[in-house]
């Protein structure tokens, strides 16, 4: 037996011994995504009654945690999220969880520098290597720094995580383990990829490919128009592509096993997809595993601005909730409703601008019909009373609907609403037109 497998014998634990670690008035931390805890967080849950006042952060959330579950929950734990997915809207509903606004990028040093306490963190690992090491798997983003500022760590093992290779920060070893944790090897988190292209999605995808060049390096945004994207490179003529993304999803499997993706013209990590997080389905964790093709990184190198303009013929595509005619891009709210968060879309629109040959594409259909049948623009005189801006007017750059594309950098506020409305469905045109003269940034010449 190794020095590391006597370690490992040494510090496995049941999860119901673990989390006696926890105590009322801790934060917890759950990582990220695909990683959070289950054998774990079920035992957790068990103790809530005994507990009160614990805190728990997490992102991206890929299920319902145990511990969110009960009808009094929210007396025993309260929810933090970086990220939220449709899970983390559910828990803050029930009032018990709250969003944590970020730059995502910055997200490491927040840990470094500006988190107050990580009493304890849990999280899902794969199994450890033969050098005592745990892969963080397809979520490698911040773990590290959660890790270097916990007093407590738990690691809850899953032979079913796939191995990812990766820069310094995506691997934990033996030593720096509290406890572990054999969990129940339930299947990664799947994050289905949706249903067919719209048309308009189709549309929209058309006008970003053309704007392509080969060789070019993509970051694909999650959402539907940007997975449409994916799959009209893949049917095109583009080659050597390279990946440099925040997210990983299923299109870039489906790019590279097209052939388009060689990664030899990046000036960084040449050859490699490079990502901070993935989730797809199990495509995708089947791709990744052990692939010397693909590269998992600390967000705050993948999504730095300054690594991004390193890049050449950067391409930045992402998805937007609605804009207004000053240009300011919303992805992340309803109102005062919030939907997801700022995460990367910022650093990426800034970081394709300084690169060499780079754009930014923000994408979205020109209207939206809401659950009452009613069809609304989604390009709107003014953002609405409590809506969150996550890419300010000074930052778009391209804007693209079923109905064009327009580029707002270098243009004035009556040339910004002009552009804005000539991509707006025609049905609103009119009235965006007439908004527009009453905030005096309209021309009359423009009738």
């Amino acid at each position: 037996m190794t020095e590391f497998e006597k370690l490992y014998q040494c510090k496995l634990t049941t999860a119901e011994q673990a989390v006696k670690a926890v105590k009322s008035g801790d934060w917890v931390d759950y990582t990220w995504c695909t990683n959070h805890p289950v054998a774990l967080d079920r035992a957790l849950a068990a103790r809530a009654e005994e507990l009160h006042d614990v805190k728990v952060r997490g992102g991206v959330t890929m299920w319902m945690p145990e511990i969110c579950k009960a009808e009094d929950a929210g007396e025993h734990f309260t929810w933090h999220s970086w990220h939220m997915s449709g899970i983390d809207r559910k828990i803050v509903a029930k009032g018990m969880g709250y969003f944590a606004p970020i730059r995502y990028s910055e997200l490491p040093r927040y840990y470094r520098e500006h988190v107050g306490a990580v009493d304890v963190v849990m999280m899902q690992v794969t199994p450890m290597d033969e050098h005592g090491n745990f892969s963080f798997s397809v979520a490698p983003t911040h773990l590290a720094d959660i890790c270097a500022r916990a007093k407590c760590i738990i690691v809850e093992v899953n032979r079913n995580l796939p191995w990812v290779y990766g820069l310094t920060g995506t691997e934990i070893n033996i030593k720096d383990v509290d406890m572990v944790v054999e969990g129940e090897n339930p299947p990664v988190a799947e994050l289905g990829a949706g249903g067919p292209p719209t048309e308009v999605d189709q549309q929209v995808a058309r006008l970003i490919v053309e704007q392509i060049p080969n060789g070019a390096c993509l970051q694909l945004g999650i959402g539907g128009m940007p997975n449409t994207v994916g799959s009209l490179i893949a049917q095109s003529d583009l080659k050597d592509l390279g990946v440099h993304t925040e997210m990983y999803v299923d299109a870039f499997v489906d790019l590279a096993r097209a052939g388009k993706i060689t990664g030899r013209n990046k000036a960084l990590d040449k050859g490699r997809q490079v990502f901070a997080f993935a989730a797809g389905t199990k495509k995708l964790y089947d791709y990744v595993n052990r692939n010397p093709d693909v590269m998992g990184a600390p967000v705050d190198y993948t999504n730095d601005v300054r690594v991004i303009a390193q890049l050449d013929n950067f391409i930045s595509i992402n998805n937007a909730i609605d804009m207004d005619l000053f240009g300011q891009v919303n992805a992340e709210s309803a109102g005062l409703k919030h939907i997801s968060g700022t995460g990367g879309q910022l650093d990426f629109v800034m970081g394709a601008y300084l690169s060499k040959g780079g754009k930014s594409f923000i994408c979205m259909s020109s209207t939206v019909t809401g659950k009452d049948g009613v069809v609304r623009s989604r390009i709107v005189p003014t953002l609405a009373n409590g809506t969150i801006v996550t890419d300010p007017r000074s930052c778009a750059e391209y804007i693209v609907t079923e109905y064009g594309m327009i580029n707002l950098k270098g243009l004035s506020t009556w040339e910004r609403a002009e552009a804005i409305i000539s991509i707006a469905h025609p049905q609103f045109r009119e009235e965006l037109i007439q908004a527009a003269e009453k905030m005096k940034i309209w021309r009359r010449s423009n009738k």
